[in-house]
């Protein structure tokens, strides 16, 4: 990984990046917009292409030598894509059906990876003008507008008092297996990778998705994740990799805000239900 000046230069201009990307985004948010379906049927709108581009021509320019990986391009072919080992990985509008909503509730995702490991990560909130970043080593933190940064930090998970992020828009039958598992425990029902930054800033416990996702939905909130503490992992508690098959979809994961607390016991006694 590059030296700790030169990350802290590169996390500033992408934070300048999701920033720019966020207002082309609220610029089709505030008009009448049109939605079209994708082949695999999930939505897509101007503003998903809009901010697509706009990342894209940036980061081209900053990192000439970087290739970059957006949802909106990720056609590259893995016989290419497996001779990178660092690479921009990109969700120009994450959270499209919550866009569509209009309830705020959705980012631009950037992050830069790195022998499979997100190094970089930036998660900005377009309608709040908030943002969540950090780079490995450096810590995690989130920012409101021009404001100050302050540091964010997972919290210590009590068994007695247990809090979790669901998803808005995609729910499970073993999602609801699991929350019924743990008994009574507060729920936060958010949409995108926002639900990453609720663990990340302490305020859940565990993120458990149990339904497909893809690698660029979580890139960017790992990093964040990790460097406030905490660890985004398969359910057999191995850190999610990225870039190292032909598919591009995630595995079942657990954003987990403790890392010393046995998860594993209550995943496995799920699975032999």
């Amino acid at each position: 990984m590059k030296n700790t000046d030169e990350i802290k230069h590169l996390l500033e201009d992408i934070k300048g990046i999701a920033t720019s990307a966020a207002t082309s985004i609220l610029d089709v948010y505030n008009t009448d917009f049109d939605i079209e379906r994708k082949d695999d049927k999930s939505p897509l709108t101007l503003a998903d292409l809009a901010s697509h581009r706009l990342i894209c021509e940036r980061l081209h320019k900053l990192t000439p030598d970087i290739p970059v990986l957006s949802e909106e391009s990720a056609t590259t072919e893995f016989s290419v894509r497996r001779q990178w080992n660092r690479f921009w990985l990109v969700d120009p509008l994450d959270g499209t059906r919550e866009f569509i909503k209009r309830n705020g509730e959705f980012t631009v995702n950037i992050a830069l990876i790195e022998n499979h490991e997100p190094v970089l990560g930036v998660i900005q909130v377009p309608v709040s003008g908030i943002c969540y970043y950090a780079a490995r080593g450096q810590g995690a933190y989130k920012q409101a507008g021009q404001e100050t940064p302050s540091r964010i930090r997972t919290r210590n998970t009590n068994s007695h008092s247990l809090a979790i992020a669901g998803s808005r828009s995609h729910g499970s039958e073993k999602q609801r297996a699991f929350i019924e598992k743990l008994g009574n425990v507060e729920i936060y029902a958010i949409g995108s990778s926002l639900k990453f930054c609720l663990v990340a800033e302490g305020r859940v416990d565990i993120y458990p998705r149990f339904g497909p996702t893809s690698e660029w939905d979580t890139a960017a909130a790992q990093c964040i994740v990790e460097e406030a503490g905490g660890i985004v992992t398969d359910e057999t508690l191995n850190p999610l990799r990225y870039n190292t098959r032909e598919s591009l979809l995630n595995p079942h994961f657990l954003v987990i805000a403790d890392p010393s607390f046995d998860w594993l016991s209550i995943i496995q006694e799920l699975e032999v239900e």
